[in-house]
């Protein structure tokens, strides 16, 4: 269920260090032209906007306390900090409302970049990596180290109790190496290398840390029953995460606002959908290269007892705040049948 809180009640605005009165605030406090009188009335509007949106707000907190939340997020917004900044401000509220929240990781961008300082080529298939022995061992640098390190040192700063792992702990996530498959019109045969398929999921080691408080950032790397490390695609991994825990919401951070009807066009954003509007989407081309893994987790998340599915966008200041806690949304829902949702949500959402 969507609620309509207004967006500026979320914003995370703090102090200009020109500003002489005080209350936070992101307005120019400084400015000679700003009456004392304006700025308490504005002040103060801005105080009963932030009153009016708790109330509002209140039975959803409610709702959403102790619930599982997983969110995955794209390694695009990794090799932005002001963006990844946005994004842990974000899920530090979640996890202070008591939303149990665990965040999934990927490294594309950054792996391809140390791929290439290195000297290790790389290569995509229908957006998938194709990852050889020097590849896995650069991307257990980039996943296990680099990313997932600076994102616990981040949740330190924004005093969030959070713990590393990879699908290698605890056995979290157990898969296979994938076999060669056959892709594209031509059939041409293609082997992934060390790339994984996932056998199954143990969330023991994600249930103890969410019963204790604490919020697992966890990196998509896993192995085999040999220990031989696999990577596996990050929006894959979220999906068979959310579906065993049953998550109340499966939530993909990307670099585009959301689903589009036209991948060139912004504008054309899907406010919401079902499997059968996703099927017809790929099946028209509108989800292609990158988007495929995508559509594929979101029909296994759903398929598998996750209740929603969002794709947001964390270029947004309020990228998931605003799909969660507002009745328009900021990205794309996706549900198993659209007609399962509420007359008012379907007139709220165009």
């Amino acid at each position: 269920m969507r609620c309509s809180i207004p967006r500026a009640a979320w914003c995370s605005a703090r102090p200009t260090t020109a500003c002489r009165c005080r209350w936070p605030c992101s307005i120019g406090c400084s400015s000679p032209e700003v009456s004392e009188e304006s700025l308490m009335i504005m002040h103060r509007s801005d105080q009963a906007l932030a009153i009016r949106a708790l109330r509002s707000a209140a039975p959803y907190i409610r709702m959403y306390k102790g619930k599982t939340f997983v969110v995955k997020a794209g390694g695009g917004v990794f090799a932005d900090p002001p963006a990844t900044r946005v994004l842990v401000e974000q899920i530090a509220i979640l996890h202070h409302f008591g939303v149990r929240v665990v965040l999934v990781h990927g490294g594309g961008p950054q792996l391809t970049e140390l791929s290439a300082a290195l000297g290790v080529p790389t290569r995509m298939v229908d957006g998938r990596r194709v990852t050889d022995q020097r590849s896995i061992d650069v991307t257990a640098m980039v996943l296990n180290g680099l990313i997932n390190t600076r994102v616990l040192g981040l949740c330190r700063d924004l005093s969030i109790e959070a713990v590393g792992i990879s699908g290698v702990d605890a056995g979290l996530v157990r898969a296979h190496k994938r076999a060669p498959v056959r892709v594209g019109a031509d059939g041409e045969l293609i082997d992934f290398g060390f790339v994984g398929d996932i056998d199954a999921v143990d969330t023991t080691v994600l249930r103890k840390l969410l019963d204790n408080g604490l919020m697992p950032v966890v990196s998509p790397l896993s192995a085999d029953e040999s220990g031989t490390l696999l990577n596996i695609n990050a929006d894959t991994v979220a999906a068979a995460l959310g579906a065993a825990l049953q998550a109340e919401k499966l939530i993909l951070c990307t670099g585009a606002p959301g689903i589009l009807g036209s991948v060139a066009d912004p504008r054309s954003l899907i406010s919401y959908t079902d499997l059968k509007g996703l099927k017809r989407l790929r099946d028209e081309g509108h989800i292609a290269a990158g988007m495929l893994p995508k559509a594929k987790a979101i029909e296994d998340a759903i398929r598998g007892g996750v209740r929603r599915v969002h794709v947001v966008s964390y270029q947004s200041p309020e990228g998931i705040l605003g799909e969660v806690f507002t009745n328009e949304g900021t990205g794309t829902l996706i549900v198993a049948d659209v007609n399962a949702l509420t007359p008012a949500e379907q007139q709220s959402t165009p």
